[in-house]
């Protein structure tokens, strides 16, 4: 749809997962470990998706992510609230199953980025005009897109990619997949418990980024561990 870059490395955010840390510290250090691996920061973006938190208190947790995405040269997304992804100034909004259409998000809000959540190659048909990027998966199994249905697997990801939206594969992927999904046409990879629920954030955000900045999608090697 436009020329703003594609994320590589795609945060989804579950404060649920982050055994008691605060989420905004979690992010952080990941994004500090993502620079250090070699991403640049136009290459991040944080997805803000936490659906059980009401309007004030999302706006509040969306704010305090703003000051720290910013300071990183990181994007932000906000997950289905159009309203305070413009009330933040976030950089634009993820679409579910149950939101706006992406054209209707453009067309109330033309500045944002526009990305969707795909889990079938036919989902991606006509969207190449009104949608930045999509995540497609999962594409192995997660707890957390169980309630998607079973995994689609690399060669629904491949003919998902045929369809000239840009992809980012989810669901049960870390830094080993970078080369797999990458040859089957990702642009990108996006994670919720690698970084949400790691011991180390930030050499999460590392292993991640050190893969993902490797123009040939290889695999990360272990740097030694910082505490």
């Amino acid at each position: 749809m436009s020329s703003v870059p594609v994320p590589r490395l795609y945060i989804v955010t579950d404060r649920q997962a982050t055994a008691g840390r605060p989420l905004a510290g979690v992010v952080r250090a990941a994004l500090a470990g993502a620079r250090r691996g070699g991403l640049a920061p136009e290459q991040i973006a944080v997805q803000l998706r936490e659906k059980d938190l009401g309007g004030r208190a999302l706006r509040d947790l969306a704010g305090a992510l703003r000051e720290i995405t910013r300071a990183a040269g990181a994007a932000l997304m906000i997950n289905d609230r159009l309203d305070v992804a413009l009330a933040v100034g976030a950089d634009g909004v993820h679409l579910g199953g149950g939101s706006l259409s992406p054209a209707d998000a453009r067309a109330i809000a033309p500045s944002l980025r526009v990305a969707i959540s795909t889990h079938a190659p036919g989902d991606l048909h006509g969207l190449s005009a009104t949608v930045d990027f999509a995540v497609f998966g999962p594409v192995r199994d997660t707890p957390s897109k169980r309630a998607y249905g079973a995994p689609v697997g690399l060669a629904a990801l491949a003919a998902a990619a045929a369809s000239g939206v840009p992809l980012i594969g989810i669901g049960g992927l870390d830094a080993g997949d970078v080369e797999t999904i990458s040859r089957a046409g990702a642009r990108g990879l996006a994670c919720i418990r690698p970084v949400m629920s790691a011991d180390n954030p930030e050499q999460a955000g590392f292993l991640l980024g050190q893969a993902l900045a490797d123009p040939r999608g290889g695999t990360a090697v272990t740097e030694p561990h910082r505490t």
